[in-house]
């Protein structure tokens, strides 16, 4: 079995996947995948390099991250670029590996932890998606806080995104991270037990 995991920025999503994995679950990460694919001797790596400048190497050969975030930040066009040729091999990595953990492991949960599932379409990968939920208001509290950004530059990153409040009425599966982490523990067994997994 496997479900699809999915939030807003800052709403736990590694919280949540770190619960199911200790209680037996596989993890898929797609943020993982995503640098994997661009390591340092990648194809993927020398068609970003082609498109967007040597100037995004490091002196080790990996990517300047960072730059190129700031190069794509605010740039439609350069931003769909960039998706263009990563999206693919992240993709069909993150397919590779979610049915090789099934046909491994047919007993155990796959949890392939996507953050813009839904911006991507990617709902029909999987069995279930479950959305980690905290309300709009305390996303923003705590992406200032983690990131250390002011209100406007945190509304930027939220605008980005579909709304969580759009992404909770979507999710077949919804854990809300807005309480206490022994609250968020009990919605996990609960959704375990629910499904047999314990």
């Amino acid at each position: 079995m496997n479900i699809g995991l999915t939030g807003g920025i800052a709403c736990g999503k590694s919280t949540v996947s770190s619960m199911l994995v200790r209680r037996g679950a596989l993890l898929v990460d797609a943020d993982r995948i995503a640098r994997e694919v661009v390591e340092p001797g990648t194809p993927v790596l020398a068609e970003v390099i082609a498109r967007f400048g040597e100037d995004l190497l490091l002196p080790d050969g990996s990517l300047h991250r960072k730059k190129l975030g700031e190069r794509i930040f605010g740039d439609p066009e350069a931003r769909r670029a960039l998706e263009q040729i990563l999206h693919p091999p992240i993709r069909a990595t993150m397919r590779s590996r979610m049915e090789a953990y099934e046909a491994r492991y047919p007993d155990k949960l796959v949890i392939v932890d996507v953050p813009l599932l839904y911006e991507s379409k990617l709902e029909a990968m999987f069995s279930e998606v479950l959305v980690v939920y905290v309300p709009r208001g305390v996303q923003l509290a705590r992406l200032m806080e983690r990131d250390g950004l002011t209100a406007e530059e945190a509304e930027k990153r939220l605008a980005s995104q579909i709304p969580i409040e759009e992404k909770k009425l979507r999710a077949d599966v919804l854990i809300d991270n807005s309480g206490s982490l022994d609250e968020t523990e009990r919605q996990i067994e609960l959704f375990w037990t629910e499904r047999g997994l314990g």
